[in-house]
């Protein structure tokens, strides 16, 4: 890849990165955020243990998600 078009690609992933979200209410906010740490942390659990990595991240978004919709749900 040429770099004006690595340039352009990197513009346009920070541009969506930091207005993708904007829109959202607090519970979309919190379910996301949940999602992408439990993710992260099923991920890095799985790898450490041994297991299915891509089987931990799916499980830890799931289990991240859920707990981010109960936490913000609990505030109101």
């Amino acid at each position: 890849m040429t770099r004006s078009k690595s340039l352009l690609a990197a513009s346009v992933l920070t541009l969506g990165l930091a207005t993708g979200c904007t829109n959202m209410t607090n519970t979309e906010q919190s379910m996301l955020s949940g999602g992408a740490i439990g993710a992260g942390v099923g991920a890095a659990g799985t790898w450490i243990t041994g297991g299915c990595v891509s089987c931990g991240a799916a499980i830890g978004a799931g289990v991240g998600a859920a707990a981010g919709y109960v936490t913000e749900k609990m505030k109101e």
